[in-house]
């Protein structure tokens, strides 16, 4: 009985982010149809939405990611494709703001060059997120590690692990959340892999 629960489970929500099938347990985003993946990747964590009937749509710099979630969107929903899965960069957004319900940001923003580059993808996922709407964010931090990260410059360090990334700490995130205008909806919760690096779960909502 177990085994067959675990696949249905598995048949619904795929390798979705555990942080946001956490979102979706808790009926957070019961309400948001209109669904943007900003940096998507394979498509894991639009799954769930396609195959809910959810109108989605997802933005990716690497071509073929954005094959792979136009073939997954064609085996599980029979909506429009058209201009729903685009080749393009985070920071330059091509949709129209206030237009989305949810915009998911995962393991997306460390990869910025610098504060300015960041700050640059994050007002681009904001501007497009409508009043109301949710921003959810995974990211690398260094909340638990601070003493293990050695600092390159740009907002940006080597991790234990000999990762380099643009790393966030809680303060900067919570005054983030005030700037752009929004309210946390859930904690600022970090995952601690072995303090060879640390991943962020940052959930706003859009006032």
């Amino acid at each position: 009985m177990m085994i067959k629960a675990m696949e249905s489970i598995q048949n619904i929500y795929g390798n979705i982010d555990i942080y946001l099938f956490d979102q979706l347990m808790k009926g957070t985003y019961a309400n948001c149809q209109r669904i943007l993946d900003a940096g998507c990747g394979s498509g894991k964590n639009i799954e769930f939405f396609l195959r809910s009937g959810c109108d989605v749509y997802a933005i990716d710099n690497n071509p073929d990611a954005i094959e792979s979630v136009k073939q997954l969107a064609l085996s599980l929903s029979r909506q429009s494709l058209k201009n729903h899965f685009l080749i393009g960069d985070v920071a330059l957004m091509p949709f129209k703001e206030n237009f989305f319900d949810l915009v998911i940001s995962s393991a997306v923003l460390h990869f910025a060059n610098n504060q300015q580059h960041f700050e640059t993808m994050l007002s681009a996922m904001w501007k497009v997120l409508r009043k109301g709407g949710f921003l959810f964010v995974r990211l690398a931090s260094d909340i638990g590690i601070e003493s293990l990260v050695q600092p390159i410059g740009n907002g940006r360090y080597i991790l234990p692990d000999e990762s380099e990334r643009f790393l966030v700490n809680q303060d900067m995130l919570l005054k983030l959340t005030k700037t752009l205008g929004g309210v946390l909806h859930e904690p600022i919760k970090t995952t601690n892999v072995q303090n060879l690096r640390c991943m962020t779960t940052w959930c706003v909502q859009k006032l």
